[in-house]
């Protein structure tokens, strides 16, 4: 009984770091979507006219370093927001894909058990 309790902690454990990973890199790749991407586009397009305006590098400048500190800053709490959601999606998951596992185990194993008794009989 405590081999059982200490497999099925394991399993849990493994379970809840497979799915945090593929959470993380799914979140990673969702960090970078299309607001963003126009948030950036709006900042060089700002920093453009204003230096064809003929205003100085030294507003442009931090301008522009303030739109791309924005620009990343957007990008990691939508990372943040994300991850979660993926998540309980991946533990969700993982969590069916242990079920089918072990459904198909418990056939088998009724399989090679059905066998056996007929085995016997003969």
């Amino acid at each position: 009984m405590a081999n059982e309790a200490e497999v099925t902690k394991t399993v849990s454990l493994e379970m809840a770091q497979t799915a945090a990973r593929r959470a993380r890199y799914r979140a990673k790749a969702a960090r970078w979507d299309l607001d963003v991407a126009v948030f950036f586009f709006a900042i060089l397009t700002i920093v453009m006219i204003l230096l064809f305006q003929g205003v100085g590098l030294e507003f442009v400048a931090p301008a522009a370093i303030l739109g791309l500190a924005l620009g990343w800053l957007m990008g990691w709490k939508k990372e943040k927001q994300v991850y979660e959601l993926f998540y309980e999606e991946e533990l969700s998951k993982l969590d069916q894909e242990l079920e089918k596992t072990l459904d198909t185990l418990g056939e088998m194993i009724e399989e090679k058990v059905q066998r056996a008794k007929r085995e016997r009989l003969r």
